[in-house]
Parts: structure tokens; sequence; C-alpha cells
């Protein structure tokens, strides 16, 4: 690879596309000692995932919408 005249570099579509680093994904460049890291920028869990299994048991939502209601 190399660095354009405008500081753009190219990463090959193989690796891109093995990587995740589709069009519009944010990256990270980080200085580490052996040279550059390039690392997608991480945009935190979704909010159900970080919910998800909280209550840790088996749930029936019909019956708790019928609680909630008071049915």
């Amino acid at each position: 690879m190399k660095i354009s005249e405008r500081g753009q570099i190219t990463i090959p579509k193989p690796l891109r596309n093995k990587l995740g680093l589709l069009k519009s994904v944010e990256i990270d460049v980080i200085p580490v000692k052996e040279g550059l890291l390039i690392q997608k920028r991480s945009r935190g869990k979704h909010p159900v995932d970080e919910v998800m299994g909280i209550l840790r048991r088996p749930s029936n939502t019909d019956r708790y919408i019928e609680e909630v209601r008071g049915r």
C-alpha cells in the first residue's frame, strides 16, 4: 500500500470485507510502539443488548401484560 498525496490509504477490499470495514464505518488510528493500529470505533452495545437476560428467568409476556393491567 502507498499513501496518496492527500495522506489517504486504501485498505484492500477482501480485508475490508473480512473485518467489517464497510462504507461509513468510523475507525480510530492509534499510534503504538510498532506503528499504527487501525481499529473500528466502538459504538457501545445496543440498549436492548444491555438489558437482555437481566431477569434470568423464563417469562410469558402475555401473562405479564395481563398482570400489569390488573385483569
